[in-house]
């Protein structure tokens, strides 16, 4: 394999999150009755998630470090 090869460390803490997070999280959940409310709860942790792993963007318009809005996330994650 060569150097280049290799993933950067937020594209494999993606890949693990969406092979072993989200099958853990959703283990047997063909039997499940999802209310809107689970649903929703569930999408924050997934957002929640992201975010830790993505971490904070810095703007260098204001000069700070914001976090990602949902459409960043989305964007960045598909």
């Amino acid at each position: 394999m060569k150097q280049g090869d290799a993933l950067s460390p937020i594209l494999f803490n993606l890949a693990l999150q969406n092979t072993i997070i989200d099958k853990t999280l959703t283990y047997a959940s063909e039997t499940w009755t999802l209310t809107k409310k689970d649903r929703k709860q569930l999408n924050i942790f997934e957002r929640k998630v992201y975010r830790r792993t993505l971490g904070p963007v810095y703007d260098n318009e204001k000069e700070n470090w914001r976090i990602l809005t949902n459409k960043k996330i989305y964007a960045s994650v598909e």
